[in-house]
């Protein structure tokens, strides 16, 4: 049986010109989830891995202003994750509310411990991050996902509410 090395990480992915290319409008993106989550700074920094306050304002300033900023690819994958997460729960609940409610509720499955699952966003690990985005990659994919507090007293549709065409 012969041993297969592990694939080799694409080195230009995380070069320089491909991070600077990323890096603006990724946490220009960010930015604008974290306002709908109505994230703190200090929550936000946590999900990028905890840099300094004024790293982080320097990081905001360069890319509203659409300046040179290059993150590191640590960051790029949690703003990535992060923009993953946001969009399965688009996929999941047609409203706003209802994605804000998901996160903020205790969830019983057990990759929550029985925590809202904000708590894998804003705890600041990055294996909790992506996580949370695996979960709701299988749950938008069709695999079950346990009822949650916002499921409780659902009644299900009877043929007649079904309408096709």
């Amino acid at each position: 049986m012969s041993k297969q090395a592990p694939p080799q990480v694409d080195a230009e992915r995380f070069a320089p010109a491909n991070r600077r290319r990323l890096s603006g409008p990724g946490l220009r993106t960010f930015l604008n989830i974290a306002e709908f989550w109505s994230l703190s700074e200090d929550q936000q920094r946590q999900v990028l891995g905890g840099p300094a306050s004024s790293t982080y304002r320097r990081w905001c300033k360069k890319a509203r202003e659409h300046g040179d900023l290059i993150l590191s690819a640590d960051v790029l994958t949690r703003i990535s994750a992060v923009l993953g997460i946001y969009a399965a729960l688009r996929v999941l609940f047609a409203e706003e509310d209802e994605r804000i409610r998901w996160l903020a509720q205790p969830h019983i499955a057990p990759v929550f411990g029985g925590l809202p699952p904000m708590n894998l966003v804003t705890r600041g690990a990055l294996g909790e991050l992506l996580t949370l985005r695996r979960f709701l990659d299988a749950a938008r994919g069709g695999i079950y996902m346990a009822p949650n507090a916002i499921d409780v007293g659902f009644e299900p549709y009877s043929d007649g509410e079904i309408i096709i065409g």
